[in-house]
Order: structure tokens, then C-alpha cells, then sequence
């Protein structure tokens, strides 16, 4: 088994101005160490057994490839204007967590490493969000799916803490007095294309999501029309809702139907904080847990959104700026051509 020891010390503005020390934690797999495991010719893992099996993807990044992240949340930081808070809030998949200690030696390699290496990189008056402590401490429960690359909406719940935390800004815990449990069963997500392996298709988990209650809240989205990865089409901001109703390989549009629109939500917080969220998939399912923490919550996909999210922020009255990828996408080759993309044409 591979150990390592994280010894990146970097130093980050703070919501105050004040610079504050933020690494994440060094982890080790005590939730299935032990747990059978074999690679498949997709080159995926297969972890667990047949009725319960867990899909994870291998991370092929590096501490090395962390500037692209760092360096386009530096160049928005230099766009927007000085009084708008930044936050960089990279988030870790599920190999991470759950890789047992047979299959470590090949085909594990640490995602805490980039993380550090990406709050290194981070210019001041960025703030870093530590998601990944957040959901360290939770592995044991529910927080990522075993048959989709996503995480549970639990594993956004703790993320979305640990993010208002950072902010200073309220948040109503995970409670029946302020959420409803909505339950779809027999969930088989995304892996089971992925992976083309039966047992993940054998494997079907409950799909666990929560509505607010005692929030008022609603939704305007700009849905857009997409053909071979472009969008071709642009409706509009019109009334809409939040949540869907889907089932299957699709469940995880539940929220705001997916990615391919952009989404406002106006509360009756009334604290002039208004967020606007930059967001992979992984982003979709954070804004429930924050509608009592925002008066209004923008949310723009970096791979979809066609407008200048400087000119926008501006626009909206935006004080608050959450940049929030899954590792795989932070560190990818096209993460700063499509930051870059975001920038283009300001005002």
C-alpha cells in the first residue's frame, strides 16, 4: 500500500482578508480496504460484491497539472471586481475514497496531492473550500454513488456545509424539519454504460435527494438547445422548477434537469449575499443545501454557459463567485481554454 504524506502548506485570503494556512488531510481507506477488486478493459474498478458492486474511475492526474486549475481561478479573480468574493472548491471523485488497498499500488494515485498543489497555486483573494476533509469524514456514509460517476446529494450537503462555513453565511442542517426525503430506488446511473459491466447493472442503489420546506424560493432557467456539443440555442430566462421527476441512467437530472441551461434562484433570505456558481455536473446538486444561505443563486455550467460570467456577475448584483469542479475536470487540458472562453468579451 502506498502512504503518503501531504506536507503542502499554501496561504489563502479569508473571507476577512486575513491569510489562513489550508491543506487537506491525509487519507487512509479503513471503509473497504480489504474489499475484492478487479480492473476492467475499460479500465475501470470494480469494487465489492456482485449485489452491491461499487464502479469507481482510476484519477490519472497529478500535483503537476494543478496549475491549470489555479491559474484560471487567478485570472477570474484579476477580472471580477475587487468587493466580489472568490472561492475555489475542488472536489474529489470517488476512487479516492474507495479504492482498496490491493488495487492502490497500480491504480491509485492521491487526489489530496493535486488539491494542495491546486490551494497552492491560488492567488490571494481567493478563498479555498475544503470539500474534501468535509467529505472524508463521511465515507462511511452514503455520499457518493456506487453505479454513477457523480456523487449523493449527501456528499453536496456536506461540501455545501463546509462552503457556507467558509462564507459566513447561514446554513439549516439536514433535518426533517427542513427538508422532505425524496427516495428513487433501483438506480443504476451512469457506471453501468461506462463500464459495460453486468455487475454494476446488478447492482442498483436507492437515489436519495432533499427538497427545502421551509425555504421560499423560485426558479427562472435559460434552457438551452445543444447540437454536437454546441449550444444552438439559447430560450431565455422563463419560470421554472428545480427539481424533476427522472428515472434510471438519467436520475441524476434531478436537478435544474441538467447542464445544459442556466438557472437562477431567488430566496426570501434577504442578506444581500447573491452566489453565482461555476460548476461541472458535480455543481448540480450543491444549490438546494445553499437556498437558505443566499438571497439569490445563479448557476452557469463553464462547458455550456455562452455569456462573459464577468459582465454577468456584474449585471446580477453577484458578491459572491463558487468555482466548483470535481478533480478529474479541474486538472483537465480544457479547463483553461473554457475558463479563458468565460472571460472572452467583457464589458
Amino acid at each position: 500500500m502506498k502512504r503518503f504524506l501531504i506536507t503542502i502548506s499554501i496561504a489563502a485570503a479569508a473571507v476577512t482578508a486575513a491569510t489562513a494556512a489550508l491543506t487537506v488531510g491525509e487519507y487512509v481507506n479503513t471503509v473497504n480496504p480489504a474489499s475484492p477488486v478487479r480492473h476492467t478493459a475499460t479500465d475501470f474498478l470494480i469494487i465489492g460484491s456482485p449485489d452491491t458492486a461499487r464502479a469507481v474511475s482510476p484519477y490519472k492526474g497529478n500535483p503537476g497539472m494543478a496549475g491549470r486549475y489555479s491559474g484560471s481561478a487567478n485570472k477570474l479573480r484579476r477580472a471580477l471586481p475587487a468587493t466580489v468574493r472568490l472561492y475555489c472548491m475542488p472536489v474529489p471523485s470517488s476512487s479516492e475514497f474507495y479504492t482498496p488497498v490491493e488495487a492502490q499500488e497500480e491504480w491509485y494515485t492521491p487526489q489530496s496531492l493535486t488539491i494542495n498543489a491546486i490551494f497552492a497555486g491560488l492567488d490571494e483573494g481567493i478563498t479555498p473550500v475544503n470539500a474534501y476533509d468535509a467529505l472524508a469524514a463521511h465515507v462511511c456514509e452514503p455520499v457518493y454513488s456506487r453505479t454513477d460517476h457523480h456523487w449523493q446529494p449527501l456528499g453536496a450537503y456536506y461540501a455545501a456545509r463546509a462552503f457556507a462555513a467558509t462564507a459566513g453565511v447561514p446554513f439549516l442542517p439536514l433535518d426533517d424539519a427542513h427538508y422532505a426525503t425524496r427516495v428513487v430506488p433501483e438506480y443504476v446511473g451512469s457506471m453501468a454504460r461506462y463500464t459495460k459491466d453486468a455487475a454494476v447493472k446488478a447492482s442498483p442503489e436507492d437515489f436519495v435527494y432533499y427538497t427545502p420546506l421551509d425555504t421560499s424560493y423560485t426558479v427562472l432557467r435559460d434552457v438551452y438547445t445543444v447540437k454536437g456539443q454546441q449550444v444552438t440555442e439559447r430560450a431565455g430566462f422563463e419560470p421554472s422548477q428545480f427539481f424533476f421527476t427522472y428515472k434510471g441512467g438519467l436520475t441524476y437530472c434531478t436537478f435544474m434537469g441538467g447542464d445544459y441551461n442556466a438557472t437562477r434562484v431567488t430566496t426570501g433570505v434577504g442578506n444581500g449575499r447573491r452566489l453565482l456558481i461555476i460548476k461541472d455536473s458535480f455543481g448540480n446538486a450543491l444549490p438546494p443545501f445553499l437556498f437558505a444561505s443566499f438571497e439569490q443563486i445563479d448557476v452557469v455550467d463553464f462547458r455550456w454557459f455562452g455569456g462573459n460570467v464577468v459582465d454577468y456577475a456584474i449585471e446580477n448584483g453577484v458578491t459572491d463567485v463558487l468555482m466548483v469542479n470535481v478533480v478529474e475536470i479541474a486538472v483537465s487540458t480544457n479547463i483553461p481554454k473554457r475558463y479563458d472562453i468565460l472571460l472572452e468579451s467583457a464589458k
